[in-house]
């Protein structure tokens, strides 16, 4: 069925998912269908499935699908300053820590970052990824997006690169604003948003840059406040609560707002103390007939369902796009996945026999939350316990550092820049780390506790395998009771990958 032949179906929600099952295009693979959930009728969405190269999938606003093979500067040509995706450029070599004091071109010596950017030339200011080729098409249409990818697929940049095709940094007012779950996501963004709207110094010096304020827990709201009365940022990156005092006591206004991004939307939807306070945001403080709406995350459960309330609800417009890019294993394939069968007693010794085996260059060992029970019992949290045990017989390995909820903010901060300054680091966490938190360097991932679920197992595992063009093996390794022998298998089958059990 093609659109043409249906116009009705153009003020329905459409899912563009794609599996990459087979390294060629063919149109007699890609197949348009619609679908029905469980409401069964009640609402239609256009479904582009089927055998398609990551590297030659568009969805065009007519509902067809072509072939491209365009640079990241072509897809935003039009749309994205010039200056901003150099920046990315620039933004990109740095995260990945590919440093060049000085380079020769025809005998003429150039700057590193000269270098970036003339070798960014030849490509287009770098390939876009999978889901940047998806949904960019469609976020600088102008319709609302649903983008649901796995993590480290660069749906940051896209929602990024949209923000930046729509602020006026003349205008002195809340254009966008970015909604993330925690404050250690938050400062990750910020980063990336403050690089890529910094001046370029071939741009004229009286032209302003975006201003980009960062309102996220555990920061000086006095300070911002002053800030918003004065003049007011052109985009805003928010924890919830942070940002609903400001609403609430009117000192930030989004009457103007643009662009509203919902990061790691199910994470938000599922915490019962933000679920009021998000359908507030998108409901009574703003209205979807004002602003562009973006959703995004690795895990969205019951996405037909969710197209489904985001419609009913008002969170979206009616004819929003679900773009998911939906790769035939959810997790990166560079990824070897392990487990350990041992006595509870003896997980201790069986994680730094593990350490000592695998000697990583950097990694992650995600420990379960304390209970409640536990708490009032006065027992140490168990991330501490382990933290002290790690420090006493494996600590002059590598950077020993602790991450954990119950921190206040300032601690968290400086754990997260002790990880990213250190050389190696160990990092002990709970999964507040599991959501969000970019380190390239993580080569292995330890379920000392196993996660409630396979959407966790996910995220924690998305830590690692995160540096492009990198062949190397990422590891997770669990370590388990035979009783939760049945846990991981349902993980495995969830998700698709297989575990194989490691003997000592």
């Amino acid at each position: 069925m093609a659109c043409s032949s249906a116009p009705h179906l153009r003020s329905l929600p459409w899912t563009c998912t794609t599996r990459a099952l087979s390294p060629s295009f063919t149109r007699s693979n890609c197949k348009l269908s619609l679908f029905s959930d469980h409401i069964n009728r009640t609402v239609g969405c256009l479904s582009i499935s089927g055998s398609i190269s990551p590297t030659c999938v568009e969805q065009s606003d007519a509902g067809t699908t072509k072939n491209t093979s365009s640079g990241l500067r072509e897809l935003c040509q039009g749309h994205v300053p010039d200056h901003v995706l150099r920046r990315q450029v620039l933004c990109f070599s740095l995260k990945f820590g590919w440093r060049y004091d000085s380079f020769r071109i025809n005998a003429e010596p150039v700057s590193g970052e000269q270098f970036f950017l003339l070798e960014a030339e030849e490509v287009g200011y770098v390939v876009p990824t999978q889901v940047q080729r998806e949904a960019l098409p469609v976020l600088f249409s102008g319709r609302d997006c649903v983008i649901h990818a796995q993590t480290g697929s660069g749906k940051t940049l896209a929602y990024l690169l949209l923000i930046y095709s729509v602020v006026n940094a003349q205008r002195s007012s809340v254009q966008a604003l970015i909604v993330v779950p925690t404050r250690e996501l938050g400062m990750q963004v910020t980063k990336v948003a403050r690089m890529l709207a910094a001046k370029y110094p071939e741009l004229d010096s009286e032209q302003r840059s975006c201003t980009v304020m960062a309102l996220l827990d555990g920061g000086t709201l006095r300070r911002h406040k002053s800030w918003l009365k004065v003049e007011p940022p052109a985009i805003v990156i928010a924890t919830l609560r942070s940002l609903c005092q400001m609403l609430d006591k009117q000192i930030l206004k989004v009457d103007t707002m643009r662009v509203l991004v919902i990061d790691e939307v199910d994470f938000m939807f599922n915490s019962s103390k933000e679920v009021s306070s998000l359908r507030k945001l998108l409901t009574t403080y703003s209205s979807i007939n004002n602003r562009q709406t973006v959703f995004a995350s690795a895990s969205i459960p019951q996405h037909r369902r969710f197209l489904y309330d985001c419609i009913q609800q008002k969170w979206t417009k009616a004819d929003v796009v679900h773009v998911h890019v939906n790769p035939v294993e959810p997790m990166p394939s560079c990824l070897y996945h392990r487990f350990v069968v041992c006595d509870k007693r003896e997980r201790n010794s069986t994680l730094l026999h593990l350490l000592q085996s695998d000697a990583p260059q950097s990694a992650i060992i995600f420990v379960g939350e304390q209970s409640e029970k536990s708490k009032k019992a006065g027992n140490a949290p168990p991330t501490t316990a382990l933290f002290e045990f790690l420090k006493t017989s494996y600590g002059e390995c590598l950077e020993l550092v602790l991450l954990e909820e119950d921190m206040n903010i300032n601690q968290r901060a400086i754990s997260l820049s002790d990880v990213k300054q250190s050389e190696g680091y160990l990092l002990v966490a709970t999964d507040i780390a599991a959501r969000g938190v970019d380190l390239p360097e993580t080569t292995h991932i330890y379920n000392f506790d196993l996660p409630r679920d396979a959407i966790n197992y996910l995220h924690r595992a998305g830590r690692t395998g995160r540096k492009p063009f990198s062949d190397s093996k990422c590891f997770v390794t669990s370590i388990l009771t035979a009783e939760e022998r049945f846990v991981l298998q349902r993980f495995e089958n969830e998700l698709l990958f297989h575990c194989e059990e490691l003997l000592f």
